[in-house]
């Protein structure tokens, strides 16, 4: 009886299976039927055939494609990091610590050496984790398939897109080595609040490279990118050295570090030193504005400031800010090292000079700016690049504020006298100690105090800034030779308008920037020879390799002694004309004022051996200022940073020009006699 209960149990068992193995089979043709006739055979042969795609056409700069560009001013400090989307540095797999590629491995993919892509075992256990807790708790992408998603892929989380993730995995293990995707993945993981790759979460975290850090700080980092808003040093920090933790001890467990080296890490206290850069927006701004021109330049591109016909103006102007706008962007993602003349120092004497001059004023305008302004650029003599560049008063803003030093124009009143007419005076049979006649001109100006003093030295007429002497002196040369000097130095916008004789007072029509006023001045310094005017002395991209140097080049704008002669001149402008009071103590200083009608404008530029400074104060939108001169607000600005960025620095003479008589030989000799006869 008992044999025959169990006979029959058998017997229903084996039935049970036929039919549990037909159903199943019915199941899997279903399943088949449904892949191909449903369409999903076609989806998943197109993700295959785009996940061939996409690695077979990825090079190694395909996971370096978006790198933090880094500016240093001329002591090597960072002045400001320029970063797209991402804040991204890259390092080769050489330079990364090995404890940081054991800790990733230890904690995100301990068969990472064994698989090819995909670990099919770390699947299944994820799933039963995630029936068994209702929640996912364990996470079956391995580190190829984590960066297959973060280079290729969206974050969707949808089976089209683990499907596809699977799919390239698979080929990035074919075309590349174990240790180039280890370097790919940990130059590409997100380490939260910006920062994207190892070295990029140093930075911000602990203000050091990530060579520099210890054990416990790299699996400190390594715990991250699992989640980086539950484990963000920030927030949670309780929870990332928590995760620290278990890192240390898969890595101990692993047979990666000691007991010691282990016990060691997991008693450290994790202290965050985030890099407090101090925002500069002048420096910052001036510093793109040159990289990227400069850029431009080595692309072949030509820049221009007179153009034939206005049609030729748009088609260059069209052409120009399509080139900026590709280079502006590529700033932000080529991770270049932008090392920059600027010095940091005197860029905060220039800045606090200027606030403290102004400091009285206090009006602001509908969006919060302060409505009377200033600019300087400081030129260093000796090799042309800047030093330091202020285009406004402080204030805190959260994006960038208009840079007057090389973003306004403004008429320069009788500073632009040296540049345009005294100079290629000299350079015409006129000395300092020539005789000229301050009077009276029908339909011409009046000078400032409203007198005329009749006969005078040219150096007199200087010094004393008399408005009848320049016009008479340029009505001689020609506007249009009195202008060619200042083409020469590449103003930007002299136009054929200001062919006319109230440009030797500096009316002009759309006017000078800062920088350009302080290049010229730097060139009489510089016995008459011009250099352009930047702060970048050199670009390198991310691994060090030069893209381009900057050489100041020079061109002769004025003659050697024409440039003496005029910076003689310019001494007694500072010490018994308009200038007086605003001499350096014990340091031979240069200068000319410049003050626009009704006081809406005025300047200051002047130099010694060493520097050459330019100085503007007025309103945004032109008004009338009571009390500006040149001497007055900016000679005072002026004078107190020269007096600062001069300290410590030893007395040197300015070059003495040559004796007259001999200079004409030597310039006849050159010339010739029929040419000379022109003078």
């Amino acid at each position: 009886m008992k044999q025959k209960k169990k006979k029959k149990k058998k017997y229903r068992l084996f039935w049970f299976f036929v039919k549990l193995q037909f159903l199943l089979m019915i199941l899997v043709v279903a399943g088949l039927g449904y892949y191909y006739y449903g369409g999903y055979a076609t989806q998943v042969q197109k993700m295959k055939a785009e996940a061939v795609k996409y690695v077979r056409e990825s090079t190694p700069a395909t996971f370096c494609a978006s790198q933090t560009s880094v500016v240093y001013d001329k002591n090597r400090n960072t002045i400001s990091t320029l970063k797209g989307e991402k804040d991204v540095y890259y390092l080769n797999y050489d330079q990364i610590p090995l404890d940081a590629c054991a800790a990733i491995v230890s904690i995100e993919d301990k068969k990472f050496y064994q698989h090819s892509g995909i670990d099919y075992k770390a699947i299944i256990r994820a799933a039963k984790a995630m029936l068994e807790n209702g929640k996912v708790t364990q996470g079956g992408s391995t580190i190829t398939q984590q960066l297959a998603r973060n280079i290729f892929l969206t974050q969707d989380k949808t089976w089209q897109r683990k499907v596809e993730e699977m799919f390239i995995a698979t080929e990035l293990e074919k075309k590349y080595s174990k240790t180039q995707i280890l370097e790919f993945y940990l130059n590409n993981i997100y380490f939260g609040n910006g920062y994207y790759g190892i070295q990029a979460a140093s930075m911000g975290y602990f203000n050091l490279e990530v060579q520099e850090l210890d054990l416990s700080q790299i699996a400190f980092l390594c715990a991250i990118p699992n989640n980086p808003t539950l484990y963000d040093p920030l927030k949670n920090m309780e929870e990332t050295v928590g995760r620290r933790d278990r890192i240390l001890q898969n890595m101990f467990e692993d047979g990666q570090i000691s007991e010691s080296a282990y016990l060691m890490a997991k008693a450290e206290e994790i202290t965050l030193n985030r890099p407090e850069h101090e925002k500069n927006n002048y420096v910052e701004t001036y510093t793109y504005y040159c990289a990227i021109r400069l850029l431009m330049e080595q692309e072949g591109f030509r820049f221009q400031t007179e153009f034939k016909t206005e049609e030729e103006k748009e088609a260059y102007s069209e052409r120009y800010n399509e080139m900026y706008a590709e280079f502006q962007k590529k700033l932000y993602t080529a991770g270049y090292r932008i090392y920059t003349s600027i010095d940091l120092a005197m860029q905060s004497m220039l800045q606090q000079a200027i606030d403290e001059q102004l400091s009285d004023f206090t009006e602001v305008n509908e969006e919060g700016v302060y409505k009377l302004q200033s600019a300087g650029v400081c030129i260093e003599n000796e090799t042309g690049y800047v030093r330091a560049i202020v285009g406004g008063r402080s204030q805190d803003f959260a994006g960038y504020t208009l840079n007057r030093a090389y973003q306004s124009y403004r008429q320069p009143g009788s500073a632009v006298k040296p540049l345009i007419v005294y100079a290629p005076a000299v350079e015409r049979n006129y000395t300092p100690d020539s005789i000229v006649n301050d009077q009276y001109i029908e339909n011409g100006p009046s000078n400032a105090d409203g007198t005329y003093s009749g006969e005078m030295t040219l150096r007199t007429a200087l010094a004393k800034s008399k408005n009848t002497v320049a016009w008479q002196l340029f009505e001689e040369l020609t506007p249009k030779l009195g202008l060619s000097y200042l083409k020469a130095m590449n103003f930007a916008r002299i136009s054929q308008e200001d062919e006319r004789l109230t440009s030797s007072l500096g009316g002009l029509t759309d006017g000078v920037s800062p920088v350009e006023m302080t290049a010229a001045y730097a060139t009489l310094e510089n016995d008459g020879d011009y250099r352009m005017p930047t702060c970048i002395m050199r670009i390198t991209d991310a691994d060090d390799r030069e893209i381009l140097s900057t050489v100041q080049e020079e061109e002769k704008v004025y003659k050697t002694t024409a440039a003496r002669m005029v910076t003689d001149m310019l001494v007694t402008a500072i010490t018994e004309g308009t200038g007086a009071g605003l001499a350096l103590e014990g340091i031979p200083a240069a200068g000319k004022t410049g003050t626009t009608n009704d006081n809406k404008d005025g300047w200051f530029a002047g130099y010694t051996r060493y520097y050459t400074t330019g100085i503007w104060v007025g309103y945004d939108m032109p008004a009338e200022l009571p009390g500006l001169t040149g001497s007055s607000y900016p000679g005072q600005i002026w004078h107190t940073f020269m007096e600062n960025c001069h300290q410590g620095l030893t007395p040197a003479e300015f070059l003495p020009y040559m004796e007259m008589d001999l200079y004409q030989k030597i310039r006849q000799d050159a010339l010739g006699p029929e040419e000379e006869s022109l003078d």
